[in-house]
């Protein structure tokens, strides 16, 4: 079982910075997928950016390329999103997702484990 934890949300301007982080717990193992989703009310969840649990790939929505940066720890037990030069566009609640296995990185389906969410809000 994995449970996963976000903090990091707030409101901001817009062309300002906030750090997603979601500390993860139980068992991650190299087949997973360790990633964020967000979703404004009304419309599907998306995929922001994935990583595997090695560490070695990403995955970016382009709409997010060159802004936001996921990463994690050594320890592999908390995933970051530093998201910089952010736009009204960005205002969601995001949510923090693992897999259980390798699968399609951007289908809500491959996420077996989500967190509760944290909204990001992002004014002109």
């Amino acid at each position: 079982q994995v449970q996963l934890v976000e903090s990091g949300g707030g409101s901001v301007q817009a062309g300002e910075s906030l750090r997603l982080s979601c500390a993860v717990s139980g068992y991650i193992d190299s087949r997973n997928l360790l990633g964020w989703f967000r979703q404004v009310p009304g419309m599907e969840r998306e995929a922001v950016a994935v990583i595997y649990s090695s560490g070695v790939v990403t995955y970016y929505a382009d709409s997010v390329k060159g802004r936001f940066t996921i990463s994690q720890d050594n320890a592999k037990k908390t995933i970051f999103l530093q998201m910089n030069n952010l736009t009204v566009d960005d205002t969601a609640m995001y949510y923090c997702a693992a897999s259980e296995r390798l699968s399609s990185w951007n289908k809500i389906s491959t996420y077996a484990y989500w967190g509760q969410g944290t909204q990001v809000t992002v004014s002109s």
